[in-house]
C-alpha cells in the first residue's frame, strides 16, 4: 500500500491539494490546446517541464527521468522519423507521437498529485471548498485504488517471472496471464474500498474532522500564479491570435 502514497520525500515541495488540482488543470489545458507564436511556445515549454521538475524535487528522480525520456523519445520520433516515412506508417507514427507527447507531462503531474497527497489531505481540501460528497468520495477512493492495483500488478508480474512467462516468449499467453487476474483484482479492490468507505462513515450526515494540516504557502502562491498566467496567455492567444506574438 506504500506505492504512490505520501512519504518523507514530497515534503521538500509541499503544495496544498487545491493548488495541485489547479496545476493539473492548467498543464493539461495548455498542452492539449496549444496556441501559436513564440510566446506560447515558451509557455508550453515551461508547463511541460513543470511536472518533471516537481517529481524530481519531491524525491522521485527516477520517475521524473523515465517520463522525461519517454516524452523526449516520442518528440524525437515525430521530428526525425515522420519526415522520412510515408503513407500509413507516417500517419500512425505521427498520431502516436503527438498523443504521447501531449499526455506524458499531464500523466507525470497526475503521478505527482497521487504520490504526494494523502486521502485525509484531499478530503480536508475538498471540505474547505465545500465540494459535494458525490464528487469527493469517488475521487478519494481513487487515491487508494491505484496504489492497491499497482501492488497487485507487481505481484502478478513476480508470479509470471517465477513461472518463466515473458512477453517475448509467450506473447498472447502473457497478456492473458496479466490482464485476466488484474481485471479480477480491480473489481475486488473496488468492492473492498466501497465497503471501507461506508464503514468509515464517508457520506454520512456528520461533519468530518481531520488531523492533517493544509493551507496555502509561498510555493502555492507561486504555483497558482504560474498556472493562472499560463492559462490567461492561452486564452488570449486563442481569442485574440495577434495579442501574444
Amino acid at each position: 500500500m506504500e506505492f504512490l502514497q505520501s512519504g518523507a520525500g514530497e515534503r521538500t515541495v509541499r503544495l496544498d491539494p487545491r493548488t495541485k488540482i489547479v496545476l493539473l488543470f492548467a498543464v493539461s489545458t495548455v498542452l492539449l490546446l496549444g496556441g501559436n507564436g513564440p510566446a506560447m511556445f515558451a509557455v508550453r515549454t515551461a508547463m511541460l517541464l513543470f511536472p518533471f521538475a516537481l517529481l524530481a524535487v519531491s524525491g522521485r528522480v527516477r520517475a521524473a527521468a523515465l517520463m522525461l525520456a519517454a516524452y523526449l523519445g516520442t518528440y524525437a520520433l515525430a521530428v526525425f522519423a515522420v519526415p522520412v516515412l510515408t503513407g500509413v506508417a507516417n500517419a500512425v507514427v505521427m498520431a502516436s507521437a503527438t498523443v504521447v507527447s501531449r499526455f506524458v507531462p499531464t500523466l507525470a503531474l497526475a503521478y505527482f498529485v497521487f504520490a504526494t497527497t494523502t486521502v485525509s489531505e484531499f478530503m480536508a481540501a475538498m471540505a474547505r471548498i465545500r465540494m459535494p460528497d458525490w464528487i469527493t468520495i469517488p475521487l478519494s477512493v481513487l487515491f487508494r485504488f491505484f496504489p492497491t492495483l499497482g501492488e497487485e500488478a507487481r505481484a502478478i508480474g513476480a508470479a509470471m517471472r517465477m513461472r518463466g512467462i515473458s512477453p517475448l516468449r509467450n506473447g498472447t499467453a502473457f497478456l492473458e496471464c496479466a490482464l485476466v487476474p488484474l481485471m479480477s483484482c480491480a473489481v475486488s479492490i473496488g468492492e473492498d474500498l466501497s465497503a471501507a468507505a461506508l464503514a468509515r462513515g464517508l457520506g454520512g450526515p456528520a461533519k468530518r474532522t481531520n488531523v492533517c494540516s493544509i493551507g496555502f504557502g509561498v510555493a502555492d502562491v507561486a504555483a497558482l500564479a504560474v498556472s493562472i498566467a499560463a492559462t490567461a496567455a492561452l486564452a488570449a492567444s486563442l481569442v485574440l491570435p495577434g495579442a501574444i506574438a
